[in-house]
Parts: structure tokens; C-alpha cells; sequence
């Protein structure tokens, strides 16, 4: 498969993200963010499970609670708090520091080049970000942004160890275990923290659904695919996608009105995204790194 196909499909994964936010407040029951986030992660890494028939050896039990920590627990969790806390564009904004922090990860943990235009990239991608979703009245609360960095860097870093510790398994099987063990690692927080579900409406059931089959197994296992086949810094840029998806399906669906700023911040993310993806050339072959 070429790397192009790669991409497109690694990409795939936050314009599928994208959708959580329309999704979760049009169909999803208020106030159950944790027990969405388990029923979001957990049937679809036991359904991937399933699928594989392949459990993980008992000597990945600890890695893999690493990275169910990393890629869902403490970054889902972060992302409620500064989702409540924080106006969405604040939050978005802080989170788009994302591939820097990849950057310099990848270069202490995998050795990783870092170059100018993988730095102009997630420099200019936060700046478009900011131009797409910010608003004139945002405000910003302590906790909220100490909870947007920390999802940002346990995001980073999940996407680096993801690289790190590849197993001789399939893309899909790593999706299957990392999926399972970032549920099991929420359910004691959606138990402690939130009231006991409600029989679920359809919209609910739809909403549940789409977030755990497109919004978790087949995004994630796209995402972690691309992360093995193209490396960190490559696919991390990618993630600039979700804000400019969710504010695409405001206006298509919504019908919110897209300003002069919001078009040049799409248009200034679609490059970065474009310029960041590309290959490096004379650094790495295909799958070993930036």
C-alpha cells in the first residue's frame, strides 16, 4: 500500500474525532462524559478482541496500561475537564500544542529528527487553529488549562510509546489491546463519578454506536497503523483535522456561520497538515520515523 494511502487513511481517524462533539451534545445523554468514554473505548477493543482472537502476552500487561492510560484515560478525562471548564476554543487551541510536544518526544525517545519544517508546521497548525476556533470573549481558568496541557502531553506521549513498542501483532490486534485496556482503566471513574445510566432513547443507542465502531475501532486502528507505518511526527499533524471537522459539521448541520477568519484558519491548518505529512527526505525510509 503506498504511503499516500497511508496517510489518507491515518488522517481519516481525527475527521472521524471530529464528530465527538456534535455527536455527544445532539445525541448522547447529558452528564455521563466518563461512562460515554468507557462505552466508547471498551466494546470496541472487546469487539476488536473478538475479531483477532489474540490475547496479550502477560509480560504487555504493564505497557499496555501505560498506553490505555496515555491514549485514553488521562487524555479523555483531561479533555472533559478542560471541555467544561474552558470555552471549546480555548481548549482546542491548547491541545493543537500537540505535535510540538510530539517533536521533541520522538527526538529523545526514538532519535527522531527534528526539522524546521515539522516545527513550522505545528507552529503554524496551533496558529490556525487558534484563527478557527478561538472567539473574541475567551477566557481562561486554571484548572481547565492545566487539564488541556496535561491531555495534550499524555496524548503525545502515547503517540510516541505507541511507535516505541510495537509487538509482533497486527496494527489491529495493538488497536484491540490498547482500546480494551484504556476502557477498563475509566470504568472505575465512570462508576465513582457518575449516577447510573438511563435506559438509552435510539439517539442514544446512534450516538453510542457511531462513537465506539468510527469514533474508536476503526479511527484508532487507522491512527495506530499510521503511527507504525509512517512514524509520530508524520501522523501526529493529522490531529489538526478534528477542530476544523467539528466546525465544518457546526456549519453544514448546525448551520453556524463561518467567518473570514475561521476560512483563512481552515485554510492555514489544510497546509500545515499537507506540508507536516510529507516526508522527510534523507532521514527515514518509510515506517522508521519522521
Amino acid at each position: 500500500m503506498s504511503r499516500t494511502t497511508d496517510a489518507l487513511l491515518a488522517a481519516s481517524a481525527p475527521v472521524i474525532w471530529g464528530s465527538t462533539y456534535i455527536v455527544t451534545t445532539e445525541l448522547l445523554p447529558p452528564g455521563y462524559p466518563f461512562t460515554a468514554a468507557v462505552l466508547r473505548a471498551l466494546p470496541a477493543g472487546l469487539l476488536l478482541l473478538a475479531v483477532t482472537r489474540q490475547m496479550p502476552p502477560r509480560a504487555w500487561v504493564g505497557r499496555l496500561a501505560i498506553l490505555g492510560s496515555l491514549n485514553f484515560a488521562i487524555f479523555w478525562s483531561a479533555l472533559f475537564i478542560a471541555a467544561y471548564r474552558l470555552p471549546g476554543g480555548v481548549a482546542a487551541t491548547l491541545g493543537a500544542i500537540q505535535p510540538m510536544i510530539v517533536l521533541v518526544l520522538a527526538r529523545v525517545v526514538l532519535g527522531s529528527h527534528i526539522t524546521l519544517r515539522g516545527v513550522g508546521a505545528a507552529i503554524g497548525g496551533i496558529g490556525g487553529v487558534a484563527l478557527l476556533v478561538l472567539g473574541p470573549h475567551a477566557t481562561l481558568d486554571v484548572i481547565g488549562v492545566a487539564a488541556a496541557i496535561t491531555g495534550a502531553v499524555a496524548m503525545a506521549a502515547g503517540v510516541v510509546l505507541t511507535r516505541k513498542w510495537r509487538p509482533d501483532v497486527s496494527a489491529l490486534t495493538f488497536t484491540a489491546w490498547q482500546l480494551t485496556a484504556g476502557g477498563l482503566l475509566l470504568v472505575p471513574f465512570a462508576l465513582a463519578l457518575e449516577p447510573r445510566l438511563p435506559a438509552p432513547s435510539l439517539a442514544n443507542l446512534a450516538g453510542f454506536i457511531w462513537l465506539g465502531l468510527a469514533g474508536a475501532a476503526l479511527s484508532y486502528y487507522f491512527w495506530f497503523r499510521g503511527i507504525e507505518r509512517l512514524g509520530p511526527t508524520s501522523v501526529t499533524g493529522f490531529g489538526f483535522l478534528s477542530p476544523l471537522t467539528a466546525v465544518a459539521l457546526g456549519w453544514l448541520i448546525l448551520g453556524e456561520a463561518l467567518t473570514p477568519m475561521q476560512l483563512a484558519g481552515a485554510a492555514i491548518v489544510l497546509g500545515c497538515v499537507w506540508l507536516g505529512g510529507r516526508p522527510a527526505r534523507g532521514l527515514a525510509p518509510k515506517g522508521q520515523g519522521a
